[in-house]
């Protein structure tokens, strides 16, 4: 749903490629998010600040840890606390998404474009007082391009590499094996050397061990609880300047409902929702005392994902897969029976836009829709028409069957902590169901497990696409199916496809904006026409936060954007306790962008066990980036 984004999985990587070669932090001009004063008669809620006077900013969320380490994380809470804890050679403006620095202060291609030598800050060290190095940088990518288990998240970005050095503690070289676009768009966490070279096996650390976890992002991860929660203090030694709040914690809830409860009660600071808000609990908390809804464009999709007959790379076969789907004719006549409308008006209740191609429209030079004689429109008729050609026929019971005279029956998996799933299951089983197709809502709080065996026909996806794409497209190659059956991959639905591949392949080689925005469009085409993937929304980013706790907080973008889940830290780094909270020191250094950002720890208290369905960033509701 990552979002691996991203974020999922975030669940990752940038906006248009851009070579900076001036040194030193960028001038970030973060615009707060709105500023809403506490009410100076009402105490700041007791979760506000602690009682040895240090302000803790709770924030509570759907989505438990898949793990802690970098090499692994594909949720999109994962990889959103990872950009907390390490820094990226470069990040994101909060502004428009361009390329700015982060442990790279600059960066330059050779003239083939086949090196490139980023420039390492000198003013970054770990949390336990080691510099920060190139070292670090070169340790981190060549572990990843050389054990499979580091290459489990992020192995996409590496795979084109030829040989990665530190010359020097401040230089950091990468050749290329072909030219890539996606140099400044490089998600990879960067972690220290010197702790890491200790792991055994990459494939099964989670990093969990020991705490606090040595880190040199804008916060400290200081202790973690399965389905629990996660608890950060802020760093005061960042680089580009301590946080305003001294703990973040997120928090786990599974009822949704009762997480919105907290808020109400002041036990947390913001609620991000599963992944979002509904529109209710929306519309009841914005005439809430002290409490602000934030309803911006999102960054994810929301789709049906088919299976397209589950294998590994060298091609072996497994999981349950109904073979039915393996017919485009039959794929397209169950994405002719939904009505996307519907779904807008009545699920998400205008709190979205309608699906049409894999990337939102957030991200203007990537987001493509199908002419009018390719879309795939609600149209009943048509759909059963096809599903006659396909040799599925209705019998005297008013029920599709095969050749075999078995009844068509699919399974689609569903996140029992997404309200959405489970209500546009119900849209599905009636619109189908009038097609004579029969359909099984299977909702559970752990997906990953069926889905990573095959053992699924049809299943709720969505991710958190971040502003350069290639990583949310890279997850549909057959480069990323697993080496092994049932095993974690990065694989989002264990699509390949001859001419995908070729696409993409192109796409990633190509550094013309232009040329290369053209060819996703047409990796988007194909993946649209194949009836794989059926984005169905593009829903909005709903979250909420008690203003008597969170005087300003920036959003991305700074002008209307999500505060959850972003493509940097710049919500939870910018965020300022309100006025009379402990903790609130106006007066502490700010950021090299004259942003003040106080200390601050994040925990997230994750409840429950549910799985939101973002593993392996496939945040089906968000999860990877």
């Amino acid at each position: 749903m990552v979002t691996r984004v991203p974020p999922h999985p975030s669940r990752p990587p940038r906006g248009r490629l851009r070579v900076l070669l001036a040194s030193g932090a960028a001038a970030l001009a973060l615009a707060a998010g709105s500023v809403v004063p506490g009410n100076p008669l009402t105490p700041a809620p007791q979760e506000a600040h602690a009682a040895d006077g240090k302000s803790t900013l709770t924030v509570a969320v759907a989505q438990s840890v898949d793990s802690l380490s970098p090499f692994l994380a594909q949720r999109l809470l994962s990889t959103s606390i990872h950009r907390l804890m390490y820094d990226f050679l470069t990040n994101y403006d909060a502004k428009d998404n361009h390329t700015i620095p982060g442990l790279a202060t600059k960066w330059e291609p050779s003239a083939d474009k086949l090196t490139w030598t980023y420039t390492i800050r000198s003013d970054s060290k770990w949390s336990d007082g080691e510099k920060a190095t190139a070292e670090d940088a070169a340790w981190t990518f060549n572990t990843m391009m050389t054990d499979e288990g580091a290459a489990t998240s992020n192995g996409s970005f590496v795979s084109n590499f030829r040989k990665v050095t530190a010359p020097s503690p401040d230089k950091l070289v990468i050749e290329l094996k072909q030219p890539q676009a996606t140099m400044t768009a490089l998600d990879v966490p960067i972690v220290p050397k010197h702790v890491w070279e200790k792991v055994g096996d990459f494939s099964k650390f989670n990093n969990d061990t020991k705490f606090p976890i040595v880190g040199n992002g804008p916060f400290i991860l200081t202790d973690y609880k399965v389905d629990s929660y996660v608890k950060l203090k802020a760093n005061k030694d960042f680089w580009r300047g301590a946080p305003k709040f001294d703990e973040l914690v997120f928090r786990y809830y599974k009822d949704q409902d009762a997480a919105v409860a907290a808020l109400r009660k002041g036990e947390v600071s913001f609620v991000a929702g599963s992944p979002s808000l509904t529109p209710a609990q929306a519309a009841s908390l914005k005439s809430a005392d002290n409490i602000k809804v934030n309803d911006a464009p999102g960054r994810r999709f929301y789709a049906l994902a088919t299976n397209p007959g589950a294998r590994t790379k060298d091609g072996k076969k497994f999981g349950d897969g109904h073979a039915a789907l393996l017919d485009q004719k039959v794929r397209q006549a169950l994405f002719m029976a939904v009505d996307r409308t519907t779904i807008i008006d009545k699920v998400f209740q205008g709190h979205a836009i309608e699906g049409e191609g894999y990337i939102p429209p957030r991200y203007g030079s990537y987001f493509w829709k199908p002419a009018a004689d390719q879309k795939h429109a609600f149209d009943p008729a048509k759909a059963g028409a096809l599903l006659d050609e396909a040799g599925y026929k209705k019998n005297s019971d008013g029920k599709r069957a095969g050749k075999d005279g078995k009844p068509l029956d699919f399974r689609i998996l569903c996140h029992a902590t997404d309200p959405n799933d489970k209500a546009i299951g119900k849209y599905l089983q009636e619109w189908w169901g009038d097609l004579g197709v029969g359909l099984k809502v299977d909702c559970r709080d752990n997906v990953s497990d069926p889905w990573y065996a095959g053992e699924y026909d049809l299943a709720f996806d969505g991710w958190s696409v971040n502003p350069d794409p290639d990583f949310v497209m890279s997850i549909h190659t057959c480069a990323a199916l697993p080496a092994k059956a049932k095993e974690s991959a990065a694989t989002d639905n264990f699509i390949c496809d001859k001419q995908y591949d070729e696409l993409y392949a192109k796409q990633l080689a190509e550094y013309d904006p232009a040329k290369r925005a053209d060819l996703i469009k047409q990796m988007e085409s194909r993946l649209y026409d194949t009836g794989y993937m059926n984005v169905m929304a593009y829903p909005n980013a709903v979250e909420a936060y008690r203003t008597d706790q969170i005087k300003s907080i920036t959003t991305m973008p700074s002008d209307a954007g999500n505060i959850f889940g972003q493509d940097g830290y710049w919500s939870w780094w910018s965020a300022t306790p309100a006025a009379g909270a402990s903790g609130d020191s106006s007066g502490d250094s700010g950021s090299s962008t004259g942003v003040l950002i106080g200390v601050g720890v994040a925990v997230v208290v994750l409840a429950g066990g549910g799985l939101l369905f973002a593993m392996r960033r496939r945040s089906t509701a968000e999860d990877r980036e």
